[in-house]
């Protein structure tokens, strides 16, 4: 059974505002569950390099994806 905390979060990016070559208004992005940093405002993303950095989380909107998508994610990554 896939539990919240297992199943991989998607964020959209609404602003890339101090990390224009790091983030792509409008791209989805795979959210990678940091309590710690989420209590300082901050998302853990994996960015357009491939690897997670924190972000200010005003940055995202938290998506919902169909599962079929969210599949397709998954194999390309």
């Amino acid at each position: 059974m896939t539990t919240q905390r297992d199943k991989p979060q998607y964020v959209a990016c609404m602003s890339n505002e101090g990390y224009p070559a790091a983030l792509v208004v409008r791209r989805i992005y795979r959210r990678l569950l940091d309590p710690d940093a989420e209590t300082e405002g901050l998302l853990r993303v994996v960015d357009e390099s491939g690897e997670d950095y924190l972000y200010p989380s005003h940055l995202f909107l938290v998506v919902d994806l169909p599962p079929s998508i969210e599949t397709a994610f998954r194999k390309v990554s």
